[in-house]
């Protein structure tokens, strides 16, 4: 494992700079539930937000407790879980992904998850299993030394979140250990379809970028093509959508093959709009 941190390093560019560095115009970032609602029916929404064009793909380890995330997020991470879903399934899904396409995938996790499993482990076995980035969302960046220390190791990048209420300090510190791309949450509060993009976030994009060259990506609340519209404006990297993705799923659990169809519609759309 540690030769591919030494190739990474030594000039091989990983998928997530990749799509940074080929881009455009901004990425677009789909989230999904690993394992909502089922394995298989998951494994079929993911290619569709593929095939329409997702550039990153982030995948949420589903936790009993994800207190970042708003009613819609939390509602799949309690179907996943009562299908049966643990964290041996979500490595299996990231390795039956690997076989069909080449997108970045990046989990978005909880620190519980990984402590239990042992970092180095779960660092491990996500590298072996093709993930390029993680994104742990309750753990402090005061607090990540040991992740830290052990994405560099296994060449996984590591994005973290940045809010509103951050200050310029430690913005600088956190953009000087993260990897890939910065999540830069676009509202006070947790996940879920917004109305606009505040005005909020479109001064946090500003004032990151004072600070670093680092992709920037807003997320939180962005759901519609004309969110995009005013993200790619303000000069984002990319934009990540989440709940919006999620409702489309929930709304069609009893027609995976309609909930498929409006997957690649939406992700087309919302590309189409960046």
């Amino acid at each position: 494992m540690l030769l591919k941190w030494q190739r990474y390093r030594g000039g091989i560019m990983g998928r997530i700079e990749g799509v940074f560095a080929r881009r455009k115009k901004p990425a677009f970032i789909g989230f999904t539930v690993a394992g909502d609602p089922d394995k298989d029916t998951c494994m079929r929404a993911a290619m569709a937000l593929v095939e329409g064009g997702t550039d990153i793909l982030e995948l949420g380890v589903p936790f009993s407790d994800p207190v970042s995330d708003g009613p819609t997020i939390q509602n799949a991470d309690e179907r996943s879980l009562a299908a049966g879903t643990t964290v041996d399934t979500v490595f299996e899904i990231v390795r039956q992904l690997r076989k069909k396409t080449n997108v970045p995938i990046v989990f978005l996790t909880y620190y519980n998850m990984v402590y239990h499993r042992g970092i180095d482990r779960f660092y491990q076995e996500a590298c072996e299993a093709g993930v390029d980035g993680i994104l742990i969302a309750d753990m402090p960046f005061e607090e990540s030394d040991d992740v830290y220390e052990t994405s560099l190791r296994y060449g996984i990048d590591l994005i973290f979140l940045i809010t509103q209420t951050t200050s310029n300090e430690r913005i600088k510190k956190i953009a000087a250990r993260a990897h890939g791309y910065l999540y830069l949450v676009a509202v006070l509060g947790v996940t879920g379809v917004r109305d606009t993009v505040s005005s909020g976030a479109i001064n946090l994009l500003q004032r990151v970028r004072k600070h670093t060259a680092i992709p920037l990506a807003l997320g939180f609340g962005i759901s519609t093509p004309d969110h995009a519209k005013v993200c790619a404006g303000a000069g984002a990297d990319g934009v990540i959508v989440g709940s919006a993705i999620v409702d489309i799923i929930e709304k069609d659990l009893g027609n995976p093959d309609n909930m498929i169809g409006n997957l690649k519609a939406y992700v087309e759309q919302m590309k189409k709009a960046l």
